[in-house]
């Protein structure tokens, strides 16, 4: 089930957060693994959140502003079971999704954003918060 995202939700969207990093952004300095950890929730509060709940539990989140998908996180025990897919199809058909920007390094996420139907548009060299991530700038 997809739902609208509370403030109540935040500490299990960390944790949702942290799992899917550890075990997708092998890329990641560890010091920037804990600033991004420490700021993800002053994220939340500049997107719109929608997770997708299985049993009663939270398993995965995107946040979406405007017609660019900010953020979309799986937790690891979840991954692999079409929740992405699911959350992806709603934010496109329901929301109008048409642009993702997601790190080069993250060649599992590229590989996803792919088979979903986004392509390539261009590249940056820093992430958005100038550290050395290439960046892919993709639409639909």
């Amino acid at each position: 089930m997809i739902r609208k995202i509370e403030e109540s939700d935040y500490q299990r969207l960390i944790n949702i957060w942290e799992s899917a990093v550890l075990n997708t952004h092998d890329f990641l300095k560890e010091e920037d693994f804990h600033y991004y950890k420490e700021h993800i929730p002053t994220y939340f509060e500049h997107v719109i959140l929608f997770g997708y709940e299985k049993g009663g539990t939270l398993a995965g989140f995107m946040g979406v502003a405007g017609e660019n998908l900010e953020m979309l996180f799986i937790h690891n025990d979840y991954r692999g079971k079409g929740i992405g897919k699911k959350l992806i199809s709603y934010g496109i058909d329901q929301l109008k999704i048409s642009k993702v920007d997601v790190n080069e390094q993250n060649t599992q996420a590229v590989d996803f954003y792919k088979h979903v139907g986004f392509r390539v548009l261009s590249r940056t060299e820093l992430d958005g918060q100038g550290k050395a991530y290439p960046i892919l700038n993709m639409g639909l």
